[in-house]
């Protein structure tokens, strides 16, 4: 018979159950502190014991860490993604920026497709408002603002698209974006045209998704990365001329 006997689950196995799906959705973040051993077990409704039974079991899979005098925060399992040698390698060669803008192209457009079919009316909500945001900041000219919000726009899309294994990844991918490994963001955000066409271009996604018009959604991003791996070609371009022109002068002077 294909009966199996039901044995009642310990309360430190359901724990450790709901804290691995809390960051499998990525609602918990690397590197977010838990809250203290008294606030959590009361929160879950066990015990202390039962707690720290749960806790050990996620430091010893390597999902939680403890920090002396500091508390257990969520493990920084992001970073095994890619070896420092390979990211080393990323920042040295342009083909891995070309890569990089399509891999983003498809992973997003599919985002955007998902996330005006899968996407609930608060996860849409948190889209718009992460739009405004850079809508209300476009005045400001601030480029590292700029940046910040245009993160906090595409992650919010990406965690609509409701798909785990594209919410890691892509976080992944952002965290070398933000470490400069690709590109320096800021720079895109500096002339005063380039700010308009991305914010138009942020607009048209975001319509499109209040809409729940996916193939739309996916156009508007596709539009998007391609305004953007233009935008770092000429970058390129005009940072060899300067050095063409930088090496003339140089040499002028010498003689």
């Amino acid at each position: 018979m294909p009966f199996q006997p039901i044995h009642p689950e310990k309360l430190s196995s359901a724990v450790v159950r709901q804290i691995e799906l809390l960051i499998l959705r990525g609602i918990l973040r690397a590197g977010e502190r838990l809250p203290s051993e008294r606030e959590l077990s009361d929160k879950l409704g066990v015990s202390r014991p039962s707690l720290r039974e749960a806790i050990a079991e996620l430091q010893n899979s390597g999902l939680l860490s403890s920090r002396a005098g500091s508390g257990i925060y969520v493990a920084e399992v992001l970073g095994s993604a890619f070896s420092p040698a390979l990211i080393r390698l990323f920042g040295a060669h342009d083909e891995a920026v070309n890569d990089y803008v399509t891999f983003r192209r498809d992973m997003e457009g599919l985002a955007a497709e998902r996330a005006a079919r899968f996407g609930s009316a608060l996860d849409l909500q948190v889209i718009d408002d992460a739009y405004q945001r850079m809508e209300a900041a476009h005045a400001n000219s601030n480029p590292q603002q700029d940046a910040e919000l245009d993160t906090a726009f595409h992650m919010a899309i990406i965690d609509a698209s409701h798909n785990v294994v594209m919410l890691h990844m892509m976080r992944s991918m952002y965290d070398l974006l933000r470490g400069g490994v690709f590109y320096n963001r800021t720079q895109m955000f500096q002339p005063p045209s380039g700010r308009d066409d991305l914010l138009a271009q942020h607009k048209a996604i975001n319509d499109a998704l209040q809409s729940r018009n996916g193939a739309a959604a996916r156009a508007a991003i596709e539009q998007h990365m391609d305004y953007v791996e233009a935008a770092l070609a000429a970058q390129r371009k005009a940072d060899k001329n300067d050095a063409i022109a930088r090496q003339r002068i140089e040499h002028e002077q010498q003689r």
